[in-house]
């Protein structure tokens, strides 16, 4: 496993000299873009257009906009001297529970490995995490950036995980068309819902959700590469479900779920305005309701084809 940075975790006055190894990777497919006569694969040069010519990198320095067409140049030097001093060390600041942050707040991971002199205190850090259930909060500079991060146990491993500072996410006041707290809800409705997600409730297991696009898409390359037709199979039909009530029974029924009582308040919402017709006199089509389309689309495909 590739190493990406070295250095030492910082706990008291202990250090741990470790390897950090990215612990994620994508498995995206990419595409390259190709000049359509020739398929060479296109090249893109840096230019200035100022001087109207292409520069090479020695020629390129960076710089900061403090306002539009103004910068500030930032050389190597000017940054080696704010550097701090821990910057090959991952210093642990507190000790917390896992469940007071967020997922929101975290980024990276990265797996840690002790280095050759450092492998029993490692395994004392590794066995006092795991004998008290906490993580910890550490600073950790990595490629000129100083970020906050997270230190805990994974399996068998210490890793690393870098998180957000909380200037970096964007609060929940700026989401627009939230529905308040108070909107009223039917009684059935928010039972047969909470019921529905107790049916649909399981262990985690990671193995079992599988990336169907990319395999789609890895056969279709496969298929074209073989020089095959690809065939674009129709998208499945789908139901206009304007009720959501009747959008929870179902659901509820394919799930395994008991059926909803035969009394059924209303839902307590103003009546809907009237139906606006289009240009040719036809009614515009019904857009499923929100949250009437679940994972649970397929199982009530195939109970509605068994019944006709």
């Amino acid at each position: 496993m590739h190493t990406v940075w070295k250095g030492s975790i910082s706990f008291g006055l202990v250090n741990i000299p470790v390897r950090m190894h990215t612990a994620t990777e994508e498995r995206d497919i990419r595409f390259r873009q190709l000049h359509s006569e020739c398929h060479t694969p296109i090249k893109y040069a840096k230019m200035c257009p100022h001087c109207q010519r292409e520069v090479d990198a020695s020629e390129i320095v960076r710089g900061f906009e403090y306002e539009k067409g103004n910068f500030v140049i930032i050389r190597d030097e000017d940054l080696e001297a704010i550097a701090p001093e821990t910057r090959k060390a991952i210093e642990i600041l507190d000790f917390v529970d896992l469940n007071e942050i967020d997922p929101v707040y975290f980024d990276k991971s990265y797996f840690l490995s002790p280095q050759d002199t450092g492998e029993k205190a490692y395994a004392l850090l590794r066995a006092a995490m795991e004998e008290t259930g906490k993580i910890a909060v550490a600073r950790v500079t990595m490629r000129n950036r100083q970020s906050l991060a997270v230190v805990r146990l994974y399996e068998h491993c210490i890793m690393l995980e870098t998180i957000f500072y909380p200037d970096e996410v964007r609060p929940v006041s700026q989401v627009p068309s939230l529905p308040e707290a108070d909107v009223p809800l039917a009684d059935n409705e928010l039972k047969m819902a909470a019921e529905l997600i107790r049916n649909m409730t399981t262990p985690f297991d990671p193995a079992k959700y599988k990336d169907e696009y990319r395999s789609q898409l890895q056969a279709m390359i496969e298929n074209k590469r073989k020089g095959e037709e690809v065939a674009v199979a129709p998208a499945a039909p789908r139901a206009n479900v304007i009720d959501l009530m009747q959008a929870l029974k179902e659901s509820l029924a394919a799930t395994g779920g008991a059926s909803a009582p035969a009394k059924l308040e209303p839902e307590p919402t103003p009546a809907a305005p009237a139906k606006k017709r289009t240009a040719a006199g036809k009614e515009p089509s019904q857009e499923p309701a929100a949250g009437a389309t679940t994972t649970t689309t397929k199982k009530l495909r195939r109970k509605k084809a068994k019944s006709s």
